[in-house]
């Protein structure tokens, strides 16, 4: 197979190999089987129709879980019919227990995320920001600030939201403004992300991987600085000091908040420790972590509860209402809910339809393409570039599961390309989609390709500047 064949391939397959695909059994070299083919097939089919979601309004969950189930039969009975009868059972184990352990995990950080937000945490940030009065210039910067220090806690979209109502806020009709701020939030929110195992699914999935310890993420905090730093820089020059109106917008943050932060971060300290201490799944520190928050959710419920009926001004037909009513008050079980179930059931269509793919061989095929003909350094700055065009969490999953032989100083790099590398298009990331949906027809697809080779330019700086920095990594 010559090269370019190869490169057309890679770039059909490579959103669809799973983190441990192989894990369970050996995958064969069933390439150019029909079964293998027809996989292959049904996986571009369904991950078409994700990439074309904002068009044609299908949730990105429900093609990929149909393929998904589609793949495995063909597994199945592909392994059954070469005598293997129990090798897919033990390879889909494999592929389960691994997203069981990153759907806890996430599922226990977007529950915290939806009960600060129902506390009013960033809503109070934001009418801080806006009130002030600040030029759009400041505006800019703090946005972006703010953005690359939330997102390592928070994650790359609920920041790239909060910061981008900030800048519609301040910015108003100047779209020009609005544009740049909206790209700097993003760059600034995809980079922060990269330094911390709790900024982006690239990162977790590294971590619990095991291949890079927490404490280890930190070293990137300078590279991924850089990222943004550099193309903030070269757009600052070109938005005015003008000083817009300050807007009278009061938000107050609801009984509890500043707890709900501690014990958020005190979970993030237990998850940590599980790993690190104990050697036992972060996934199980966080359901430890709910446990905190579950306790006091209930204190807080009774304190509004009692709060409610100390009122004279409460009519008896409406607390009965609350007591009967689990939308009123405050409901743990209702945070849970509100968590973004499309998006952890788009990860489970991933993660099991590249599994079934890894069994047909396609990944060993991949990972001598881009780690053997290529060279790790080469194939680390290909996988951010790929972010950009397809998604960075299925390009992870992929090098995860090629497990290259390279030095932890080139894990490190393919985890700062992955996660920056997207921010080089609208549409290469979490952040930058949500953006344009809230900032429809200002912030575009078109407007932000105008700043790609500046944001490029980041990119190149902080691979230079890891490469310098953390040179001890790679012996």
């Amino acid at each position: 197979m010559n090269l370019l064949l190869k490169s057309i391939l890679l770039l059909l397959c490579f959103p669809a190999f799973p983190a441990f695909a192989s894990e369970g059994s050996s995958p064969h070299n069933l390439t150019a089987s029909f079964a293998g083919i027809t996989a292959l097939l049904l996986f571009v089919a369904a991950y078409s129709l994700v990439i074309m979601e904002e068009k044609i309004h299908l949730r990105k969950s429900k093609p990929v879980l149909v393929a998904a189930g589609l793949i495995w039969i063909l597994v199945g009975v592909t392994l059954k019919g070469m005598g293997e009868p129990d090798a897919a059972h033990y390879a889909i184990r494999s592929n389960l227990q691994e997203y069981a352990e990153l759907f806890l995990f996430l599922l226990v950080a977007m529950t915290y995320i939806n009960t600060m937000e129902e506390r009013n945490v960033f809503q109070a940030l934001r009418s801080w920001l806006v009130s002030r009065g600040f030029s759009l210039r400041k505006v800019f910067w703090l946005t972006g600030l703010l953005a690359f220090f939330i997102s390592p806690l928070a994650d790359n979209l609920t920041t790239a939201l909060l910061m981008g109502a900030v800048v519609m806020a301040v910015g108003g009709s100047n779209q020009r403004f609005v544009v740049m701020a909206c790209i700097n939030v993003v760059v600034a929110a995809n980079a922060g992300g990269a330094f911390s195992p709790f900024g982006d699914i690239t990162t977790l999935m590294v971590w619990q991987k095991g291949l890079v310890a927490f404490q280890e993420f930190f070293a990137l905090f300078i590279p991924s600085l850089v990222n943004w730093v550099i193309p903030a820089f070269i757009m600052n020059f070109m938005i005015s000091k003008e000083q817009p109106a300050a807007l009278e917008e009061k938000a107050r943050m609801k009984f509890g908040a500043r707890r709900i932060i501690v014990l958020f971060l005190l979970t993030i300290i237990t998850a940590v420790s599980f790993h690190n201490f104990l050697n036992l799944p972060p996934a199980a520190g966080m359901m430890l972590g709910l446990g905190y928050l579950g306790i006091f959710s209930y204190y807080i419920k009774l304190r509004e509860h009692t709060a409610l009926m100390s009122d004279p001004a409460m009519h008896v037909d409406a607390i009965t209402e609350f007591e009967n009513d689990t939308d009123q008050g405050f409901n743990l079980f209702r945070k849970i809910s509100r968590a973004e179930w499309d998006t952890l059931l788009f990860f489970y269509g991933v993660i099991m339809c590249v599994g079934g793919l890894g069994q047909f061989g396609y990944l060993a095929m991949a990972s001598q393409f881009m780690y053997q003909d290529l060279g790790a350094f080469n194939a680390n700055v290909l996988v951010g570039v790929l972010s950009a065009i397809v998604d960075n969490i299925p390009v992870m999953f992929a090098v995860l599961s090629m497990e290259p032989d390279m030095s932890h100083g080139h894990w490190l790099l393919v985890t700062l390309t992955a996660g920056v590398g997207g921010s080089m298009l609208s549409i290469g990331s979490a952040a930058g989609v949500a953006l344009m949906g809230t900032a429809r027809g200002v912030y575009t697809f078109g407007r932000h390709l105008v700043f790609t080779p500046i944001i490029a330019l980041g990119y190149a700086a902080s691979i230079a500047v890891h490469m310098v920095l953390n040179a001890k990594y790679f012996h």
